[in-house]
């Protein structure tokens, strides 16, 4: 590799590390317990998101499928056809938009709050829409992106994953999910192996 690409590929785990560090200063206590308690008492989870958001939403559904929060990807191609019938009045859908302006959700947003289904906002922009038209609020925090251009989706995606990562980690102590309820929906794999031995 060059020189300068080598320098920019090592950059790469400061810029990471240095927004979660900076991402904990904005954990927003009441936020995140109101997040909790909707994803916890959901019959159904919806997420939604376009680019890296929405895969990183992905991620998020399977998450919650691991334990036991029946969740599904929306995607806001989908949503508009259909899709959105998934969700049901009672129901919670989270919204990831770092911009919170990404004009293929607000249609979805007006869909949700139509059928009395809870919105979590995931945006860097509490101002935005999709703030404003959420229930509850999380604030993404992204200091840049990791390439020279500050334009890829890569910390963001990072930040994002990490928001995910942390009501996960809540949500299993909040229902008290066990290993054992984990080792009956993953038997594949490694993982799978040594939860059943």
């Amino acid at each position: 590799m060059k020189d300068s690409s080598l320098k920019q590929a090592k950059a790469v785990y400061l810029t990471e590390k240095e927004c979660i560090e900076k991402m904990a200063e904005f954990f927003d206590e009441n936020a995140y317990s109101k997040a909790v308690e909707l994803l916890k008492n959901a019959e159904r989870i919806g997420a939604t998101g376009c680019g890296h958001s929405g895969i990183i939403c992905q991620h998020f559904a399977h998450l919650m499928c691991c334990i036991d929060q029946p969740a599904k990807f929306i995607s806001p191609a989908e949503a508009v056809h259909g899709g959105t019938g998934f969700l049901q009045k009672g129901d919670v859908c989270v919204f990831a938009s770092r911009g919170g302006k990404t004009k293929e959700l607000l249609p979805i947003l007006d869909i949700c709050k139509a059928k009395g289904v809870k919105v979590i906002a995931v945006t860097e922009n509490l101002e935005s829409p999709l703030a404003k038209g959420a229930d509850v609020v999380l604030k993404q925090y992204v200091n840049r992106e990791t390439d020279k251009y500050n334009c890829q989706g890569t910390t963001s995606s990072t930040s994002l994953a990490v928001i995910f990562h942390v009501l996960q980690t809540a949500l299993i102590e909040e229902t008290d999910f066990k290993n054992e309820q984990f080792a009956l929906v993953h038997p594949g794999g490694a993982v799978g192996e040594r939860l059943n031995k």
